[in-house]
This record gives C-alpha cells, structure tokens and sequence, in this order.
C-alpha cells in the first residue's frame, strides 16, 4: 500500500468517525470496549489522531496502534475495567512490561500509544478517564552515546562482502545515508536520483522531507539492483521485515546484531569521525535539533583512548 493511499485510507476513517452523531459515536465506542473488539477501537484511535494532528506517518500510527494493542492485551487478560481502569492496573501494566526486558524508550513509546487510545475515547465520550497521565517508565540511567551504539566498520564490512545486492542497498541506505527503518522501507524509485547522485527522503518524524546525498559504493549498489518504475518501493516490506532480514544476515555471520537503527548510529559516528561538523551531521540525518548529534562525538573520538595507550 502506497504512503498516498495510507493517507487516503486514514483521512475517509477519521471522516467516517467525525460524520456520526455524539451519541452513535459513543454508542459504538462504548460497545467496542464491551465486545472487546480491538480492531473497532484502534480505528478509533486512528481515526481521531488524524482529525486532531493532520499529517501522521504511518509508522507513528503503527507505534500508537501497537501501545493501545498490547494495553488491551493486557486488561483483557487481567479482567481490567478498559473504561475506568484503577491507578495499581496501569501501574502494574508498566512493571509488567519493563519485568520482560522492554527498554524505558520501548516503554514509553507504548505509553504514548495507551494515551493515543484514551485521548480518542474522551472524544467519544465513552469515558472522561484520564489513566497514563501521571504513569511513567522508570529513568534510563544509560548515557545518551551508550543508547545510540554504532555498528563497527568492521562488522558493517563483514556483512557487505557476503550481503545479496538488496541487503547492500538496505546497508547503505541505513550506515551512509542514515536512513531510517520506516524512510528506508518507504523509499520509492522516483524519490532517488542516480544521476544527481542523491534522494529525498520523507522524514518518518513529521513528514518533513530532505535531500540526502549518496556515496558511490550506494550509487552502484542501487544500479545493480535495477532502476524501476517510479511509484515502485526500492526496498519495500515493513520495518519489522527489514530488521528481521538484518537480524538474520548478522546472525548468520556472528556478527552481533544491534538493531537495524543501530546502522543510522554508525553514519552518524562515521561523519564525526571524518571531521564534519555537528551541523553537517544533523542535516545529514536530519536531526531537529543539533545537539542529538552530539552523542555521535562520543563513538568518533579515539584520541583519548589512543593518548591513554601511550602512558
């Protein structure tokens, strides 16, 4: 499904929902919440995002989707009042969650999709709840650079020798280019200029869209693949797809795999490393706000380390 059709599809929902009277459309809300009946309530969802923030990525939805999915999972499984939920269940829907190993960021991004879910339920008027308001994950105590590791150069390398020409691309486009999962998958022929050598990229975080450059080894690799129909995707697949083909290329070569945003760290550390400045860096990956890529500095800089060899 094309990003234009995505939207389409989104924006004849959130019409659907606005076009009921208050009264059906908290009538169905209400039933959806008693018939647990999931797929009903994410439209919902979906619906009222899009009314109240215009412009929405798909892979936001999917993430608040996602939050709200696991969120019902969860009281269905607990007998938990979805309408009026207690503070100790949404309490003990985090605890539970962060028990399993889910990484604070990971927790939090699930929040936000709870949140989404409640938020379009008030519109309803199905509850006047306001439940994750003050739940939050517990701190990350990680330092900013430990949670944007780099791949190596070497195990970048290690996997481009044995990669087929679509994974190189997939490589390149995430380890060069700084791509991310949703913007790589969402690629299409007729955003990338082989002649310009580069591409415009739609940001996956605002829909805001870039001119990246291309390195010739990417060039190449793209060639190779064959140019196609404009309107076709490069990679295509979901993100999920893509970090399982990652995942199994690395495991495949005991190359140890650090998720497929993990190869967007290593463009940024490289671009450090060769001595842009900060600034390059951000727009490069398209950062909002410079300081992000600061955290990059600290992978790039091995002055220290090789001064402390020396003493």
């Amino acid at each position: 499904m094309t990003l234009e059709l995505y939207r389409h599809d989104h924006l004849a929902l959130s019409r659907s929902w606005v076009s009921l009277s208050p009264e059906e459309r908290r009538r169905r809300a209400v039933a959806a919440v008693a018939g647990q009946d999931m797929g009903t309530l994410l439209d919902l969802l979906d619906a009222h995002h899009v009314r109240t923030h215009g412009h929405v990525s798909g892979e936001t939805l999917r993430k608040y989707r996602l939050g709200a999915r696991i969120w019902l999972t969860y009281a269905s499984t607990q007998a938990v009042n979805v309408l009026h939920p207690e503070p100790e269940d949404t309490d003990l829907w985090v605890r539970s969650m962060e028990a399993a190993g889910k990484a604070p960021a990971s927790v939090g991004v699930l929040l936000a999709g709870a949140r989404a879910l409640y938020e379009a339920l008030r519109w309803a008027k199905a509850t006047k709840d306001t439940p994750f308001t003050d739940v939050r994950p517990k701190k990350d105590r990680r330092r900013p650079w430990d949670k944007r590791q780099p791949y190596p150069d070497a195990d970048v390398q290690r996997l481009l020798d044995v990669a087929p020409v679509e994974m190189r691309v997939l490589l390149r486009l995430g380890g060069i280019a700084g791509l991310r999962a949703s913007e790589i998958t969402g690629l299409k022929w007729e955003s990338v200029d082989l002649d310009g050598g580069a591409l415009t990229v739609v940001n996956g975080k605002g829909g805001k869209t870039r001119r990246v450059l291309l390195s010739t080894s990417l060039i190449e690799d793209l060639r190779q693949l064959g140019v196609k129909d404009g309107s076709l995707l490069v990679i295509g697949r979901t993100p999920e797809a893509a970090r399982a083909r990652l995942r199994t290329l690395c495991t495949q070569n005991n190359v140890p795999y650090l998720g497929l945003h993990a190869l967007r760290h290593t463009a940024g550390t490289r671009l450090v490393r060769a001595g842009f400045q900060l600034q390059d860096v951000a727009e490069h990956l398209g950062h909002s706000d410079v300081q992000t890529a600061r955290t990059y500095g600290k992978w790039a800089d091995d002055r220290l380390k090789e001064h402390l060899r020396g003493l």
